[in-house]
């Protein structure tokens, strides 16, 4: 499924920013990038061509080539993002305009050199990461609880989130046969073509269970796709599944609920229970030892802030 449609994102901009974004493309294409590469990383250079075109005074030179562009205009570019959208988003744009601008010099040779060379990546504050508590968890499965077919499938779905942590992505497109009820385990393709295999416990297997013998009944029960709409023998998409997610947080009384939260949840409580980061690295399909790193400090603090109340220290005067 193509996340990311050339056609409607080059609507309206210039024939050289264009050609250039159909051609990278077809570079991504041909190295096998996964889908959620090739969707952001042209978004990227897509908002930044807009960016320039609609913010250079007179259409001044280089805000219509991309051969053009510099370093100061790029700077421009992420100081809007930063202010408009967050400086994460601004961290994310940063990472694929680097690799645009490498391919436009090494591999297209339209450049000398990136203007991106000198433009230094945004800082990011450390913040509290955002979890969804047990008993949040608990009230939405109770949002879901019934026979309907939709409540089955949620039920099953948000079960598969919270046990395994795995990523929207990696879950929304789960085919049929990466279900396997004989281990209780799923088979996901992550980010970078990444094949890995999780358990789940018996309650996320009773679960997708009962939501296979629903799905039987469907009539869309002869696709390959493991999640399918309500109604017209459709699958459900990565986006469906966002959005039934934040429904059933909201039934459920709950706000900011969405599919990421369960995979820092899964994470947390791994290191919280002093679980090894090696072993967490390979359940949740990470290559970098980054993200152990910053769940220990996040479950080293907690574990501090627990022994600080039993302690009582300084609240005895």
């Amino acid at each position: 499924m193509q996340l990311l449609d050339l056609e409607k994102i080059t609507l309206g901009m210039s024939e050289v920013w264009a050609g250039f974004l159909r051609d990278w493309d077809r570079t991504l294409r041909s190295g096998n990038y996964p889908e959620t590469t090739r969707y952001n990383y042209p978004l990227a250079v897509a908002q930044l061509a807009r960016y320039l075109g609609d913010r250079g005074p007179g259409g001044e030179e280089g805000t219509q080539d991309p051969v053009n562009v510099t370093k100061s205009q790029i700077e421009a570019f992420q100081a809007w993002m930063i202010s408009s959208r967050s400086a994460s988003t601004a961290v994310n744009k940063h990472k694929a305009l680097q690799q645009f601008f490498k391919w436009l010099a090494v591999d297209e040779g339209e450049i000398d050199r990136s203007p991106m060379e000198h433009v230094k990546q945004p800082r990011t504050s450390q913040k509290l990461i955002p979890i969804v508590q047990a008993e949040d968890t608990s009230k939405i499965l109770a949002a879901c609880r019934g026979k309907t077919f939709l409540q089955v499938r949620d039920e099953a779905i948000i079960r598969l989130l919270c046990n395994t942590g795995a990523r929207l992505s990696e879950v929304g497109f789960l085919k049929v046969e990466g279900i396997d009820l004989n281990t209780d385990s799923a088979h996901y393709h992550g980010k970078g073509s990444k094949d890995r295999r999780v358990r789940f416990g018996h309650r996320t297997a009773r679960a997708l269970s009962r939501y296979l013998r629903a799905r039987a009944q469907h009539n869309g029960a002869t696709l390959p796709d493991l999640w399918l709409a309500d109604r017209g023998g459709r699958p459900l998409a990565p986006n469906g599944i966002k959005i039934m997610v934040r429904r059933r947080g909201l039934a459920a009384g709950l706000t900011g609920i969405h599919a990421h939260r369960w995979r820092h949840a899964f994470a947390h409580a791994w290191k919280r229970a002093g679980g090894d980061s090696g072993d967490l690295m390979l359940l949740m399909g990470w290559t970098s030892d980054d993200m152990p790193r910053h769940y220990g400090a996040s479950a080293a603090a907690e574990r501090a802030q627990e022994t600080h109340l039993r302690m009582g220290i300084g609240d005895h005067v």
